[in-house]
């Protein structure tokens, strides 16, 4: 029998800071929820204060403050390093363009599952898993049963995949399940983490912490820092996408052709403009109790990083822009049939970012162009051929869009035969069951349906 040896091993590890992990959170809201985490911040830090609320302003009264700023509107507090903004026309645009708009988890997932690199049958089969979710992001039925024509080696390869997209922790039998996939798939867990999930749940649902520390060897620094972390994981993630909810949106940016140019604003009325507050500010200049200076100066510290971290997001949404606008300069000149593929890829190559911020950025955000209003998402779709912006010049979107208007241009008389033949002059390829398929998803009927109609 072999003898069993201690050894040593180095291993270096990222751990995330709170404040880290705040900023990239503030990454991914979009202007409303961001309005409602600067609210929750200005209430719990007393270093905060808001310098100007812009969203107060009446529409009677935007014209005239918009003429009496001479300065850039991000040049103070919260607001700094942006493009020209908007005049009074494109605040109004702003205010009145809200939609109403639900996302279910499905649509949530479906829409990252489709940028994925993965073989028609593979995402076929992760559509399957997916419309398989109940409103938490269990498996309502055994998912090898629906889809039990399909070898349990794909299965758990998409079942994979689908648990890394947003939000992690997805397509699991219950909660304890997903807490672990989050667990394991979370880069800054601390030491300890992974095991209580995986194997103490029970003592830690009952509070038995001194025994679950004592049972993993745990100091009391690293059980402390073990249950802070997993308080941060959602046992339910689904339930961030409620269908039941509905709210209106706004769009966060704006993207209009003037005068041959295009012009990328953000939209800064839905913010207020925060700051230190000087009070805090004068304090932090003197002497006082060892705790009052450790206050102040933590309180001022966390204030300063809130503000950069809503700086940066806001800097990072306007390069994601700026790059989409460059790769689909068509599309905001000529239409959303003119859409080109584009992955998440793309754009994190050209901002110089990893592709989870550039989906962070893309998260529930909404851009209003000359064409309406997108869905920021929207604009990242794959070729037709399926193989991405490398492949065919045709996005799926696209050529939905063209598919929509040869059947609204030419009304009953165009078989999917036929407009496949259309297709195939414009020089896009696609077989008649493809049309078919792109023609059901547009909601729109056979050429026989069109005929009884």
């Amino acid at each position: 029998m072999q003898a069993q040896r201690q050894s040593i091993s180095q291993v270096q590890r990222q751990k995330l800071s709170p404040q880290m992990i705040q900023s990239i959170r503030l990454m991914s809201l979009p202007i409303q929820e961001l309005k409602e985490e600067i609210q929750r911040e200005l209430e719990t830090n007393p270093a905060l204060e808001v310098i100007e609320d812009r969203s107060t302003v009446s529409l009677e009264t935007m014209g005239e403050h918009a003429e009496s700023d001479s300065h850039d509107s991000f040049e103070d507090g919260s607001d700094q390093g942006y493009s020209a903004p908007a005049d009074g026309d494109s605040k109004r645009q702003f205010m009145e363009g809200a939609i109403s708009r639900s996302e279910t988890l499905q649509e949530h997932l479906l829409w990252q599952l489709r940028l994925q690199p993965l073989s028609p049958e593979q995402r076929a089969v992760g559509e399957i898993l997916i419309q398989n979710l109940d409103h938490d992001g269990f498996h309502k039925e055994d998912p090898f049963t629906v889809c039990k024509d399909v070898s349990r080696q794909t299965v758990s390869m998409v079942m994979a995949v689908i648990r890394t997209l947003e939000p992690t922790g997805a397509c699991v039998v219950d909660y304890r399940e997903s807490l672990l996939v989050q667990a394991l798939l979370a880069q800054d867990a601390p030491k300890g983490a992974v095991q209580i999930v995986r194997d103490h749940i029970e003592l830690l649902e009952r509070a038995k912490h001194a025994e679950v520390q004592k049972k993993l060897k745990l100091s009391d620094s690293e059980l402390n820092d073990a249950l802070a972390f997993i308080k941060t994981l959602n046992p339910f993630p689904g339930r961030m996408y409620s269908a039941d909810e509905v709210r209106y949106v706004v769009p966060d940016v704006q993207v209009k052709l003037k005068d041959g140019e295009f012009v990328i604003t953000i939209n800064d009325q839905e913010i207020p403009v925060i700051g230190i507050n000087p009070f805090f500010d004068h304090l932090s200049s003197e002497r006082h109790d060892k705790a009052t200076d450790a206050f102040v100066r933590d309180n001022i510290r966390q204030a300063r990083f809130f503000i950069q971290s809503i700086q940066q997001r806001n800097r990072t949404l306007l390069k994601v822009v700026r790059s989409i606008v460059e790769f689909q300069r068509q599309f905001f000149s000529r239409g959303p049939k003119y859409l080109s593929p584009l992955t998440l890829k793309d754009i994190a190559n050209e901002v110089g970012v990893h592709e989870t911020t550039v989906s962070r950025m893309a998260n529930k955000k909404y851009l209003q162009t000359d064409w309406g209003i997108f869905d920021l998402r929207y604009f990242f779709t794959n070729s037709i051929s399926g193989a991405g912006s490398r492949g065919s010049r045709f996005s799926k979107s696209g050529v939905k869009e063209v598919i929509r208007e040869i059947i609204e241009s030419e009304g009953a008389i165009l078989s999917d035969q036929d407009i496949s033949e259309a297709l195939a002059r414009k020089g896009i390829k696609l077989a008649r069951r493809t049309v078919a398929k792109y023609r059901g998803e547009l909601n729109m009927d056979s050429s026989f349906g069109r005929k009884r109609g």
